[in-house]
């Protein structure tokens, strides 16, 4: 829950100690389990997972219930620059 950055143009999910083979497994089960809009963005050569601002709604709907209240607000809309 607290290991990426959401703005309004999207959530990315700080997956430096994965290898680029992993990162490319977890988008897909992204998108194809949850019809999330996802890409790799590279952060000091290291991949990341970025999920797009037009899927924000549906990664809302899918972790609300599993996030605990005290990091509930980064998830609402228009946060910008949230550590997540």
């Amino acid at each position: 829950m607290s290991d990426g950055v959401s703005s309004e143009y999207g959530l990315t999910i700080c997956t430096d100690s994965y290898t680029l083979k992993d990162v490319v497994r977890l988008i897909n089960i992204l998108q194809i389990r949850y019809d999330l809009d996802c890409t790799i963005h590279y952060y000091k050569g290291l991949p990341h997972i970025y999920i797009k601002a037009n899927s924000m709604d549906k990664l809302r709907k899918i972790v609300s219930p599993h996030i605990i209240s005290f990091f509930a607000y980064k998830l609402r809309k228009g946060k910008r620059n949230q550590n997540l």
